[in-house]
């Protein structure tokens, strides 16, 4: 695992994260954590809510300690929020601490794995798609900046995305590069 015994998956919301995250953890024997449900569970209050009472900044800074916490314990699989990339300290924090791995998706597939959900503050809006196409136009390439690993996740169940996660693990010789950002 290039000498790092965290994996810390990143991507866009309904990419399976979490989902995958679990299923990972239980391959490798490690803890997995979500870095969205340690910050509900710190609060007490859904992420809706501090993005009402605190708007996206608020809950930006929430999530950055988050981030630097849980990427600073041992062993785990984290399964992080789709924007905590937006933040060079995350980004930072994720690439040096543990190997990530990027769960790549369409946004097709973003918004069937979403539709239903009533906990995506950013997709109540008029036009969902538009809003998923922007976010991921802005983001792709910060988490292709820091990924060691992309798998596609679109129509793929979640064993065999984490198995496929597995093998690229041990896969894996030598260590990348040190994290060094865009200018």
């Amino acid at each position: 695992m290039f000498g790092k015994t965290n994996v810390f998956l990143i991507g866009p919301m309904g990419s399976g994260k979490t989902a995958v995250g679990r299923q990972l953890g239980r391959l490798l024997g490690l803890v997995f954590r979500d870095s969205d449900a340690d910050v509900v569970a710190r609060t007490g209050v859904d992420i809706g809510y501090i993005f009402e009472q605190e708007g996206e900044s608020g809950f930006r800074a929430r999530e950055r300690e988050t981030i630097e916490r849980l990427t600073a314990l041992e062993g785990i699989v984290l399964a992080t929020g789709g924007g905590a990339v937006i933040d060079p300290a995350n980004r930072r924090a994720l690439a040096e601490r543990g190997t990530v791995v990027y769960l790549q998706t369409s946004v097709e597939q973003q918004l069937a794995r979403t539709r239903h959900a009533r906990h995506r503050p950013l997709l109540s809006v008029a036009d969902p798609v538009r809003v998923l196409e922007t976010l991921l136009e802005r983001r792709a390439p910060l988490y292709a900046e820091i990924a060691d690993v992309t798998v596609t996740t679109d129509g793929r169940r979640v064993g065999l995305v984490a198995a496929e996660i597995l093998q690229a693990l041990q896969r894996a010789k030598g260590e990348r590069a040190p994290y060094n950002p865009s200018p």
